[in-house]
């Protein structure tokens, strides 16, 4: 479990990078303010003990992320080669699937990637609610996922939404259950279960996670309905909101900006080959 200072120094050292760069990173503080257990998903690197390199690894079913970072005045000097060595032994460990994650803007990042046994696989764009008149709908409905029926729609969902596999859709959910305070949702359309959405608010923001529908049920206008209604909940709370869908996802983008979302950074992703 990382603790306060941890997130902290964190905090602060993406900062510095960040501005240096001109970019967003992609550190997922929602799973770094939850982590348990014994595995090495984070690893450190301090100079006079001061933090100048971070790398984040992030499972998400039978996959896993790794995105990483170093202070700008500690580049050269082999500092991130060695932890991207460090992270990829543990990842291989446990995941059949490995992607290396780096801001598109990011130039440094993608000059280390050219020395990395990888193949460029998707592009990600980070999305941010612009205020946009919408109106709840009573027709489509939100109620927590508590009862054993939410929990198997939701494998489902992962399943014919993101493409993850039943075992790994389990595990993945039952991490959320157990180490996250996101609140999840079944999406309810005449009374049936028609797909599900998670929301994470941390340090004063919305971010929008996991939102499918059933494939049988999608181009009804359920999925803008629902959106709608938990924009303006988290809305009516001061929060800004955000949320995250692939590039190639079209019909998925052009839903979010129907709703008022714009895209303020990007991500690519890359597939380690082992």
């Amino acid at each position: 479990m990382l603790t306060r200072e941890d997130l902290l120094e964190i905090k602060e050292l993406q900062g510095g990078c960040e501005e240096e760069g001109g970019f967003n990173l992609k550190l997922n503080f929602d799973m770094l303010e939850n982590r348990i257990g014994k595995q090495k998903k984070d690893l450190f690197h301090y100079e006079d003990g001061k933090l100048v390199g971070f790398l984040g690894i992030y499972g998400f079913g039978d996959k896993v992320e790794i995105c990483g970072m170093v202070h700008p005045d500690y580049r050269r000097r082999g500092i991130f080669s060695e932890l991207m060595e460090r992270g990829l032994l543990e990842s291989e460990k446990r995941y059949p699937t490995i992607l290396l994650n780096a801001p598109t803007k990011s130039q440094s990042a993608k000059q280390f990637l050219k020395r990395v046994p990888c193949a460029f696989s998707i592009a990600e764009y980070q999305m941010k609610w612009q205020e946009t008149q919408l109106s709840e709908d009573p027709t489509v409905t939100l109620r927590p996922s508590i009862s054993p029926e939410d929990w198997e729609a939701e494998i489902q969902l992962d399943f014919l939404g993101f493409g993850i596999n039943e075992e790994a859709a389990r595990a993945f959910n039952q991490t959320i259950r157990e180490t996250s305070g996101d609140e999840r949702f079944i999406i309810e359309a005449e009374g049936k279960t028609a797909g599900k959405i998670r929301v994470s608010e941390s340090n004063g923001e919305a971010w929008i996670y996991g939102f499918a529908i059933f494939p049988e049920l999608q181009g009804k206008g359920i999925g803008r309905k629902a959106l709608s209604n938990v924009v303006i909940r988290e809305h009516q709370k001061g929060l800004p909101i955000f949320l995250e869908v692939e590039a190639k996802n079209a019909n998925a983008l052009r839903l979010y900006e129907s709703c008022g979302f714009r895209s303020y950074h990007s991500q690519d992703y890359y597939l380690y080959e082992k």
